[in-house]
């Protein structure tokens, strides 16, 4: 019983080293730059979930932060949304200093089924959010889409205006990228690609008519090797055709999007390269085969 025990141990141990060099690409930062957290919960949660979901966002004192409740009038009110809707996705939002960036950690990604950390960033950046730490989660699973009028109603409610129709526009962005995931099969993170790419190149080429802006689009689903059908493609020309017209400073949003793809590179990219993690990997699995060999021998 002791050598199982041991053998038990050990295999924690080794766990412990591999999973200890693969956390989540955002985590959720500590700054002391921080000057506010706000929490914003569903309104369908039950009394239960909603406790759980403050375990979830890591939230140990409700004193410590301002809490509100999104319901669904205030997707009517802020994105035109239907009012029945049933809210259960929540967010923490951690104002951060100007520059210091945006950062989306989705913390139960099994239950946000259909909205990326990527796809949060570029929604938000076209609303008007900047320089924040976001934490997205839900007890159960859900698309995740009205976490968005949660975070503008947090923004609302500490007087911060964001422009009602980048609200609407972010909207439709999201509910493009949802589309072009469920109905062309295309994996979120191309999606985020895409609509990535296509944002840095307005900002590069400052398209004056709906024209450039087809361009742009068909260019960038050439380079990106990416097939849509007549009617996805429209929706994606008149989606940056509106954006166009808001006279959004894209510039900005490109340094947001390019710091947010640099932050993605740090967290991965070093250990995804990194010979020696494989090495640890490749050894957990060795490990385990012959604790288990052991184990019933």
């Amino acid at each position: 019983m002791k050598r199982l025990i041991k053998q038990i141990l050990m295999l924690t141990v080794i766990l412990g080293l591999v999973l200890g060099i693969s956390q989540p690409a955002f985590a959720v930062q500590e700054d002391s730059a921080v000057s506010e957290t706000i929490v914003v919960y569903g309104d369908a949660l039950t009394a239960d979930q909603k406790e759980q979901t403050r375990r979830l966002l890591e939230v140990s004192d409700p004193n410590d932060v301002k809490e509100y409740t999104v319901t669904g009038e205030d997707i009517a009110n802020y994105i035109n949304g239907d009012p029945n809707s049933n809210m259960y996705s929540s967010a923490k939002i951690t104002r951060q200093k100007e520059g210091e960036g945006l950062t989306i950690n989705i913390v139960t990604p099994d239950n946000i089924t259909e909205v990326t950390s990527e796809m949060y960033a570029n929604a938000l950046l076209t609303a008007g959010v900047e320089d924040a730490t976001v934490d997205v989660a839900s007890p159960v699973k859900v698309t995740g889409s009205s976490a968005l009028s949660g975070i503008y109603k947090a923004y609302d409610e500490e007087g911060v205006e964001l422009d009602k129709e980048r609200m609407e526009l972010a909207n439709e962005e999201l509910d493009v990228a949802t589309e072009l995931s469920d109905k062309e099969g295309m994996d979120e993170n191309k999606v985020s690609e895409l609509l990535t790419e296509i944002k840095k190149e307005i900002a590069e080429q400052d398209p004056a008519t709906k024209e450039d802006v087809e361009r742009i689009v068909e260019e960038q689903l050439d380079k990106l090797e990416v097939s849509l059908s007549e009617e996805d493609r429209q929706l994606l020309i008149n989606l940056f055709e509106k954006m166009k017209d808001l006279n959004i400073d894209f510039d900005k949003v490109k340094d947001q999007l390019n710091d947010i793809a640099s932050k993605v590179q740090e967290k991965f990219g070093d250990i995804l390269e990194d010979e020696s993690f494989w090495e640890k990997v490749e050894d957990f699995f060795q490990r385990l085969i012959s604790f288990f060999k052991n184990l019933f021998s």
